[in-house]
């Protein structure tokens, strides 16, 4: 009967310490899928930026190009500037 009882308090207490590690890995593992579903939310939105920023400079090289009486250096100057800004305001 104590043979039983010993063998029982053994299984509760492996059982016990196999639940804990178990609990420990599935909470590791929901941050880490929390921290990729955070980088990928961030990669999607400097994304959306970038395509932003395309767009503007397409915009205005357009300008530059169809506008022929236009000072070329001094857009090419505002369009460096305005890039500048942008990456000011974005860090």
């Amino acid at each position: 009967m104590a043979f039983i009882f010993v063998m029982l308090l053994v299984c509760l207490i492996f059982g016990t310490i196999a639940g804990k590690r178990d609990r420990a890995h599935k909470i590791q593992k929901l941050e880490l899928e929390a921290r990729i579903e955070e980088a990928k939310a961030a990669q999607v939105s400097r994304g959306d930026q970038t395509q932003a920023d395309l767009e503007d400079r397409m915009r205005v090289l357009e300008r530059i190009v169809t506008d022929p009486g236009a000072d070329l250096s001094r857009q090419i100057e505002d369009l460096r500037a305005e890039t500048e800004a942008r990456k000011e305001a974005a860090s």
